[in-house]
């Protein structure tokens, strides 16, 4: 029975003839404009992209170096193409609420074309408002305006004169002002002469002067009503004079942006500002002649911020951001230090990666969303309310209330796609109540394909691709096909193929360094590849090999020959990063009679975990239903993995533990030779595992070192056999008869192979045949159990120890 489950060479890889190929080099085959294989991906991005409401965004979940990003951003620039391309925002000074910039949507390209505009007409108005203002006619005018306040002035004074000199009264200017003095003949009389007239004139005159000074302190007083009518009217001249300069200028731009009503409301208010704030402009034209630095403040009223410009985009808009901060996501107001303090004003307003992907789309990785502090809430947040505020951290969740700038939130049209892995995708979805909300449609791509012809051929294609992207020599058909063989081997099944383009392009960049070495710079060949292949494998094997020469040595106690009882060879699967190696351990078990407990000793030292726990806990069960029907199981069994320090996990051991069992019980020698791999149900079936080109080959080149006899081998399930892709050397050891590969399905045919010794079937007795492992084992247990009620009758108790 034992030669029937050894397999043929043939069924140890499923290598890919070049013959099969249909080109000579990857320079004849056609590029792959969609990565084959993901159906159920693209009809999830498509349903995402038709569907026009805003809470279906996309998670496209898969395992890295897929190549996700690069497919995702292709469908969405080809999907964008047929948009409309998105528009211009800018954000301008609002007259009304200064710290509220408004923002202004404006058709792509009219963005630029505005701030243009809008320079142009701050140039132009530096140049023509001075030039109006100190016009020989404006001059005129005003002081016109000034000389007519004055003759009002010097008429009102005259007036008062001439009754004053009517009644011998004089009006004398003097440094303290005007004042009103008694005159005889033409001479004004001092306090004493005056106080020798007549006391009657006296009196007269003193009424005179009472009823003249009321009248010039009305003509005083009314002096600055005079300059304020005068200040008026040259205000409005200059208002006037403004108006005829800025009009024309404004007009021509108004033609110009005609159909765009908040533009033109913008135009009326910057025009009411120019015409108010003449002065400005008359400053700014002195401190240039005297040349003076700086610009007036309120020059900058007149800018337009263009905060996204869509010049040059031809399409609607696919932008992705490697770095999705908060600000960097949302944008930001900056600040500029001026005399010692930070100052900010709307031209200092950035956009984000929203801002440029509004009306398209947005590429994120979830990873770094998630790990930027504040940026996934406030992406949600802002997903939710579909318009884009921009306010730091601290504003959003109150942490400061300094005053600053409030732009006006822009409205928000965007599909967002987050990259990610399964797990995330998951763990999002059970522990984020809104994720499903607002990320409705999951797009999930497939690492790997079946493999058949025509998805060897898209992998062909593939290939071709991938080396005129990365600019590599092309690959001739031989080389092809051993990447679609190392394709197999990563997929972990010779059936199918992996299309994850990281690890392919890294194989090919160092397949054409190596052709570039040998002097076939110009084609990659098979030995290429398979140097490359070689190589990664060398550069990260320096434990594995470190732990094949401590085995060596016996440091590590592995046998690879004889037979032991009780003790088997199992395999366990390590990572270092990317590498992937199996290390041989030695299991060994124990038995003695007992209370039907199998002892975990890894659990116990809580160096096992769960599942590990859980395969032994099934080895119970197992003998327990095949051997113990008709009595209590009558043991007590001790499992370990020798010289390990480290933790276990994993049920792939399970059957090599119920190996160790059974030879204990049986007291039947297990084949050290063999090492074997595989889970184990309770009914004896034995169940595929993970890893298991990696096991062989770990045991084949333990063998190897110590020297391949023809005995040793590697026992793994049936199920496995389909995800067999072994190294070239492994198989040619199995055609030369040195190294042997079993395939069982059963722990029956498991026993056989390992101790070549029938395991049995029970007969119509209801017994299995003498001599057989599975009587051997009955027997034991039943041993077992008549000692533990004699013990029971006896009054020890059935004391079990250590069980």
């Amino acid at each position: 029975m034992s030669a029937d489950l050894r397999l043929p060479p043939e069924r140890l890889t499923r290598p890919c003839d070049p013959a099969t190929l249909d080109f000579e080099t990857t320079a004849e085959v056609a590029d792959l404009d969609v990565l084959p294989g993901q159906d159920r991906a693209l009809g999830a991005l498509d349903l995402g992209l038709r569907i026009a409401r805003n809470d279906y965004n996309m998670y496209a979940l898969g395992p890295p170096g897929l190549g996700k990003h690069r497919l995702i951003r292709a469908l969405l620039e080809a999907r964008a193409a047929d948009l409309p391309r998105a528009d211009d925002w800018c954000y301008v000074y609002d007259f009304a609420e200064p710290q509220q910039p408004k923002a202004l949507k404006l058709p792509p390209e009219r963005g630029a074309s505005l701030r243009h505009e809008m320079a142009e007409l701050v140039e132009d108005l530096r140049v023509a408002i001075p030039r109006a203002l100190e016009s020989e006619e404006f001059r005129r005018q005003r002081e016109a305006i000034e000389e007519e306040a004055r003759e009002r002035h010097e008429e009102e004074l005259a007036a008062l004169r001439r009754d004053a000199e009517a009644q011998s009264i004089a009006v004398i200017r003097t440094p303290g002002g005007l004042v009103l003095s008694p005159v005889r003949d033409g001479q004004p009389l001092d306090p004493q002469q005056f106080h020798m007239l007549p006391e009657a004139e006296q009196k007269e005159t003193a009424e005179h002067i009472d009823t003249l000074g009321e009248r010039l302190q009305e003509i005083l007083h009314h002096v600055p009503q005079l300059e304020r009518e005068a200040r008026t009217r040259i205000r409005e001249l200059v208002r006037h004079v403004t108006t005829l300069a800025v009009g024309q200028l404004i007009a021509e731009m108004r033609g110009r942006f005609a159909e765009l009503k908040e533009v033109l409301g913008n135009f009326d208010a910057v025009e009411a500002d120019i015409i108010d704030n003449a002065h400005a402009f008359l400053q700014q034209a002195q401190t240039d002649e005297a040349g003076g630095g700086g610009e007036h403040p309120l020059m900058q009223r007149y800018e337009v911020n263009l905060l996204v410009d869509r010049t040059g985009e031809d399409a609607a808009p696919v932008v992705y951001e490697d770095h999705p901060t908060h600000m960097n996501l949302v944008g930001r107001v900056e600040y500029a230090t001026q005399m010692g303090a930070l100052v900010t004003d709307f031209t200092l307003i950035r956009a984000g990666a929203l801002h440029r992907a509004n009306g398209g789309f947005l590429i994120l990785d979830a990873v770094r969303v998630l790990t930027q502090p504040f940026a996934y809430d406030e992406l949600k947040r802002i997903l939710r309310a579909r318009q884009i505020r921009i306010q730091s951290p601290a504003q959003t969740y109150g942490l400061i209330s300094t005053n600053s700038l409030e732009p006006v939130p822009i409205p928000l049209d965007v599909k967002v796609v987050l990259l990610g892995d399964r797990r995330l995708y998951y763990l999002l979805s059970a522990l984020d109540p809104e994720f499903d909300e607002l990320f409705k449609v999951a797009i999930d791509f497939s690492e790997d394909l079946d493999r058949d012809a025509d998805n060897t051929a898209n992998v062909a294609r593939l290939i071709a691709t991938l080396a005129r992207r990365e600019e590599l020599p092309p690959l001739d058909r031989g080389a092809v096909a051993r990447i679609v063989e190392h394709a197999a081997r990563l997929a972990g099944d010779a059936d199918r193929l992996s299309v994850r383009e990281q690890p392919l392009t890294e194989l090919m960049c160092e397949a054409a360094h190596y052709a570039r070495d040998d002097g076939s710079a110009e084609l990659v060949r098979a030995a290429d590849v398979q140097q490359a292949l070689d190589a990664q494998v060398h550069r990260a094997d320096r434990l594995r090999q470190r732990i094949l020469e401590e085995i060596q040595h016996g440091t590590i106690l592995i046998d690879t020959a004889g037979t032991r009882i009780g003790q088997a060879n199992g395999l366990a699967v390590s990572e270092l990063g990317r590498f992937t190696f199996a290390r041989p351990s030695r299991i060994t078990a124990s038995v003695r009679m007992g209370r039907g407990r199998v002892v975990d000793i890894e659990r116990e030292v809580e160096l096992g975990g769960p599942i590990h726990s859980k395969g032994v806990l099934i080895l119970s069960g197992f003998l327990a239903q095949r051997y113990s029907a008709g009595a209590p199981l009558s043991l007590a069994a001790s499992l370990v993995f020798e010289q390990s320090y480290g933790g276990v996990d994993g049920d792939s051991a399970s059957s090599n533990e119920l190996f160790a069992l059974l030879s204990a019980l049986a007291e039947v020698p297990l084949r050290q030779a063999i090492a074997v791999t595989g889970s184990v149900n309770q009914m004896g079936e034995v169940q595929p595992v993970g890893g298991v080109n990696e096991k062989i080959e770990g045991f084949f080149d333990l063998c190897r070192l110590t020297g391949l006899s023809g005995e040793q081998g590697v026992l793994l399930p049936a199920a496995n056999q389909r995800h067999l892709m072994l190294r070239q050397d492994v198989v040619d050891a199995v055609a030369a008869g040195d190294f042997q590969i079993y395939a069982m399905a059963t722990i029956d045919e498991g026993i056989e192979v390992l101790t070549g010794t029938a395991a049995g079937v029970r007969g119509p007795d209801g017994a299995y045949p003498d001599g057989t492992i599975n009587r051997r084992v009955e027997d034991r247990l039943i041993a077992f159990a008549e000692t533990l009620r004699g013990f029971a009758r006896g009054g020890d108790g059935g004391r079990d120890d250590g069980a």
